[in-house]
């Protein structure tokens, strides 16, 4: 299939930048995660504990799959697929025919690899370089849009930047297509709320969006159909995660060492804290196609 070509504003963070914080180990991440190593913000049950990670990580899948509109479809993409818990959700349980995961994370395509899942394929590349063989039917992305831009960034440039992937969004997808988008965004906080020790030592050539510059970065491509924040979903995530590191703990500095456990246990811990007091959310955002945007 044939994509447009657009000049690429801001390709936002490095592979090298990513390997700073996923590489640590799959090991490492397993001792915290759930079973599927799904990272990002689990969707709860008000009556649930902290037991159910796992069930809440399905529960969230299963919403942007809905939301999406490709149960049975022909071609799902997954932007920053992470370990495969989404690939594996859309092929096993949702009968999708063929879903294709990008990510810039060796470790994380070594992993789907070793699958050797007949309906799965994973891309060791960035969505600037993506040229699908044909149109998707959908597209799902997950706590990736955070790596999209620079923290040095103006708002406008970060915008003109998150447009190019929208651009090309636009053009991957089949007409009617649909997108459902998950990220973390700034709410009630200033740029600078977001710490040197975020900047540097978690996640390093990154930055949060805010709402606004999504939507502006989305006009007269995409129609926003949905969108609801579940800011609350994620501190009972961070929670749990650090818990169970903590229970974890001698095992995880046996692996990785004392510095980067404690490491993780600070931006954990920062992260409770930034959702609980509401200078960040999670958007989940519904996004329709549109076939003839005005220019």
């Amino acid at each position: 299939m044939a994509t447009n070509t657009v000049k690429i504003l801001n390709p936002g963070a490095s592979s090298e930048a990513l390997r700073h914080h996923y590489d640590v180990s799959n090991e490492f991440f397993s001792l915290w995660l759930d079973p599927t190593r799904t990272y990002s913000s689990a969707f709860w049950e008000e009556n649930e504990g902290f037991d159910a990670l796992e069930t809440a990580q399905m529960r969230k899948l299963d919403f942007h799959i809905e939301q999406a509109r490709v149960k049975g479809a022909k071609r799902v993409l997954d932007i920053g697929c992470g370990w495969g818990s989404l690939l594996r959700r859309l092929v096993d349980v949702h009968g999708v025919e063929t879903a294709v995961g990008i990510t810039l994370n060796k470790a994380h395509a070594e992993c789907i690899l070793a699958w050797e899942h007949p309906k799965i394929e994973v891309h060791l590349e960035s969505w600037t370089e993506h040229s699908p063989k044909a149109h998707y039917d959908g597209i799902i992305s997950l706590e990736v849009f955070e790596h999209f831009a620079k923290l040095e960034l103006s708002p406008e440039e970060k915008v003109a930047g998150y447009r190019e992937f929208f651009l090309r969004c636009h053009d991957w997808l089949k007409p009617g297509g649909w997108i459902s988008l998950q990220t973390n965004v700034y709410e009630n906080s200033q740029k600078e709320d977001f710490s040197q020790f975020f900047a540097e030592q978690v996640f390093p050539e990154s930055d949060l969006a805010r709402q606004s510059e999504i939507f502006q970065a989305t006009d007269k491509l995409f129609e926003v159909v949905a969108f609801r924040n579940y800011r609350k979903h994620y501190v009972r995530t961070l929670k749990t995660w650090l818990k169970r590191l903590k229970a974890n703990r001698s095992k995880a500095v046996y692996l990785v060492g004392e510095e980067i456990v404690a490491r993780y246990e600070k931006y954990l811990s920062l992260s409770i804290i930034g959702f609980h007091s509401g200078t960040m959310n999670v958007s989940c955002i519904t996004m329709q196609r549109l076939n003839n945007p005005r220019k």
